[in-house]
């Protein structure tokens, strides 16, 4: 049996719709999780490039590893970083917190920390988010 020319005509856009589907599935039921909690932000020389607001999640990625690779002391809400110092920053609670940071442009550093999605809908929201934000956050390069 032969499909009529229509349907045969239209049958790469059947493949498309679902792998989409396959897609969206996945992202929605899928566990959550990964080998480290924590979420780096590096602070660079000059601040340059480094993010003014950062997306944790509870449960999945909920430490804010600090990283001062500029060649001063840096403070960064409480803390005095030291050059070349780390230090890991674990939120427990969903919230927004604004952290004084006179390296970074504005001067604050906003951390915001979301609940842990449940499977379904909220779940592929929270993907689509993580891939908003990462996209957001590339760094820009010159040819």
């Amino acid at each position: 049996m032969t499909l009529p020319p229509p349907l045969r005509r239209h049958w790469p856009l059947a493949g498309i719709a679902g792998a989409f589907l396959l897609a969206s599935l996945w992202g929605a039921l899928a566990p959550l999780g990964g080998a480290s909690h924590e979420l780096l932000l590096e602070l660079p020389p000059g601040g340059r490039g480094a993010p003014a607001s950062v997306r944790l999640t509870q449960g999945v990625q909920d430490v804010l590893l600090l990283r001062n690779r500029s060649g001063a002391p840096q403070v960064v809400g409480p803390l005095l970083l030291a050059p070349g110092a780390e230090f890991r920053l674990p939120f427990e609670e969903a919230g927004e917190e604004a952290l004084p940071c006179p390296l970074l442009p504005g001067g604050i550093l906003r951390v915001r920390v979301v609940p842990m999605p449940d499977p379904g809908w909220a779940r592929l929201r929270w993907r689509l988010g993580n891939l908003e934000s990462a996209i957001r956050t590339l760094p820009l390069q010159g040819p």
